[in-house]
């Protein structure tokens, strides 16, 4: 059968024209151990394509005389294919048209396809898959739709799970056009009177009933992939009530009657955050809707999905940061970043060219210099792995300068978050960006470095409070919501450095609240409405930074409950210092652990307490279990539990509790 004239004429230029003997060779005359797939349109065979001094993996469909589909289908899907080139469409390698034969030539799709692991049990997918999946169909329909750089935009009036191929790398890509139509694309109402076709159960309402088919038309039956991505379940699937067989319909009833997380795959139900559900369930009514102008563009789509991705990695990726010995860290004055999703140096450059701004100055490094800076980081090199295991070198830089090199390679959103914190400081006393570097898709964090070996006494008596006060001031309202004794750091002279902003939260201006959906905190240092009502607000770093004093008085990790005991007995014996501030010390430091964070005072408020112990009277901490209070002028050396000795109890409390654990009262 020859080819038509008019456009489908140009295909044969485009892409190779196989003889049927290359075929059969190709597929081992046909051999039926070399079928991966069957269909109305026929079968689907593994083939061999050798050009040259290369082999290629190939899938060849060959069409059945008997199939519904014909020669203008067959043309349709050449013309298509041949004209169109993206990574999330799949590649025609060419065709046959010989001795009647109507055969097509695929690029190889190794996972076969989305409805494969959705229902036939082949290789599950997780909830992050799934999306990932998802995010490549759409981008593949948006460029259908929009971006073909062609006059006219395309109609494939067949999306569902069967037409959507997975490659190598699990990346979608949308097939089988057979079907398709052009469409003009530089208006949304533009429809084409046609015969209704597709695949029941992903069909168009409106389309079914008007005979007008737009690009919401796809749109809609990409939502039933969502819903079947989502649910586990067929389009039209015999497991619904008999009433309710079409998936769309019953998803959306079951949402209505607030039965979403009952909807969900049972494989991914534990998996799937709460916030990421609604958004993607939403989203996917969203493409459902019955009128189609309600329905969102696949550029929409593409960003509603990249969006539910952020929140289900932001869920997957955010860690409890281990609790480090501050007094023997090697500390810079730097914090580190990594990018999210960057899979290429290009994505890795726009999001720091985004991030940092035309404001900021933040040095790029080269390899090379890095190379030479960490004697190519040498094992002797390497000092240390942060809270994430992310390995951490020390450098030195041709002009002097010691460095310290992280090689950032997971955890992108923590990192994420953190950049686009900390160009949002600046403040001695808080970790700076000092540069980075870029090197195919592996990224590597430069910043300033210093040893140092601090006692307590210097920690507490040096500079240890002046950082706070000043914090007040910054540009910017920020949340830390993980002060603990890991997130301060130490330079050569023993000033603190804040750092560790995994978890920080930027407020408005006039905001000292929100409200979080997942809580991420050092355990020991939670404020309990954090923790239990996910309650976040400026009195939460109150809290922990409470704690924290408490930890510097006893010169030890708080672990039990110390609330009951004296003052004598919770002081660190080494410490050489003025009992009457040790007592004001300790008693600031149970106002900032009320239970109730209205009672807390604020930062600001500490500080004044802190430096100005002369004319302040502090109130009473409204804590149920109270601190016996020493008010004596001195603390005597008798009077000091040595707590070295090996038979001291340090559960010198009524219980066992931690002094940090939420205990319903």
């Amino acid at each position: 059968m020859s080819a038509p004239t008019s456009s489908s004429s140009e295909s044969p230029q485009l892409c190779h024209q196989f003889t049927f003997s290359e075929i059969q060779l190709a597929t081992q005359n046909l051999d039926e151990s070399l079928v991966i797939g069957r269909g109305g349109f026929g079968k689907v065979y593994k083939g061999t394509i050798i050009n040259g001094p290369s082999i290629s993996t190939v899938a060849i469909k060959r069409l059945d005389s008997t199939s519904n589909q014909g020669a203008s289908e067959f043309w349709a899907e050449v013309n298509m294919l041949s004209n169109l080139r993206h990574c999330h469409l799949v590649s025609l390698i060419g065709y046959c048209n010989d001795e009647k034969e109507m055969i097509l030539v695929y690029e190889y799709m190794s996972h076969g396809t989305l409805e494969d692991h959705l229902h036939k049990r082949q290789t599950p997918l997780s909830w992050v898959q799934r999306l990932k999946i998802c995010i490549g169909a759409a981008r593949g329909l948006e460029y259908l739709h929009t971006g073909t750089g062609i006059k006219h935009g395309v109609v494939h009036r067949d999306v569902k799970s069967s037409n959507i191929l997975l490659d190598d790398s699990w990346e979608a890509k949308i097939s089988d056009f057979g079907l398709s139509k052009i469409c003009p694309k530089n208006r949304q109402t533009t429809y084409v009177n046609t015969g209704v076709k597709g695949t029941f159960g992903y069909l168009d309402p409106d389309y079914f009933y008007t005979g007008k088919l737009t690009r919401k038309s796809d749109v809609y039956a990409f939502g039933v992939v969502l819903f079947e991505v989502l649910c586990g379940k067929r389009a039209v699937d015999s497991r619904i009530h008999e009433e309710h067989w079409g998936l769309a319909v019953w998803a959306q009833e079951s949402i209505k009657e607030g039965r979403l997380k009952q909807i969900v795959d049972t494989s991914i139900r534990g998996s799937v955050s709460p916030k990421c559900l609604k958004e993607f369930a939403q989203l996917a009514k969203q493409c459902l809707h019955k009128d189609p102008k309600q329905r969102p563009t696949m550029a929409k789509v593409v960003i509603g999905l990249e969006s539910t991705l952020a929140l289900q990695e932001k869920a997957n990726n955010i860690l409890q940061p281990t609790s480090m010995n501050f007094f023997a860290r090697l500390a810079p004055k730097g914090i580190s970043i990594s990018l999210p999703g960057g899979r290429s140096s290009n994505s890795l450059e726009l999001y720091f060219n985004t991030v940092v701004g035309e404001n900021q100055t933040l040095h790029q490094f080269d390899l090379l210099t890095l190379n030479v800076a960490t004697k190519e980081f040498s094992r002797a090199n390497k000092i240390s792995q942060d809270a994430f295991d992310e390995p951490l070198y020390k450098g030195k830089l041709q002009n002097g300068q010691s460095i310290a090199v992280l090689c950032a390679q997971g955890h992108e959103n923590i990192f994420m978050n953190e950049a686009s914190i900390l160009v949002k400081l600046e403040h001695e006393n808080v970790a700076k960006l000092l540069g980075y570097c870029i090197e195919g898709i592996s990224l590597f964090l430069v910043y300033d470095f210093a040893p140092h070996h601090a006692s307590l006494a210097d920690l507490m008596f040096g500079h240890f409070f002046t950082f706070i006060g000043m914090l007040p001031s910054r540009p910017v309202r920020v949340i830390h919501c993980d002060v603990e004794p890991g997130s301060i750091l130490l330079d050569e002279s023993l000033n603190p450095i804040l750092s560790s902003f995994w978890y920080a939260r930027c407020l408005a201006s006039m905001e000292t609240d929100c409200e979080v959906s997942k809580t991420y905190w050092t355990w020991g240092y939670m404020a309990p409405e954090y923790a239990l009502h996910g309650y976040l607000s400026i009195k939460t770093d109150v809290y922990g930074f409470g704690m924290l004093v408490v930890e510097l008085i006893a010169g030890r990790r708080v672990e039990r409950n110390w609330l009951q005991v004296t003052l004598s007995n919770v002081v660190d014996p080494t410490i050489d210092v003025d009992s009457s501030f040790m007592t004001r010390f300790l008693e600031i430091g149970l106002l900032c652990v009320q239970q109730d964070h209205a009672d807390r005072p604020t930062m600001e408020e500490v500080v004044s307490m802190l430096l100005d112990s002369s004319s302040l009277t502090l109130p009473m901490a409204k804590m149920e279990e109270r601190i016996t209070r020493e008010r004596s002028n001195s603390v005597s050396s008798s009077n000091t539990v040595d707590h070295s000795d090996p038979d001291y109890d340090y559960n010198t409390g009524p219980d066992e509790d931690f002094i940090s654990e939420l205990v319903p009262r």
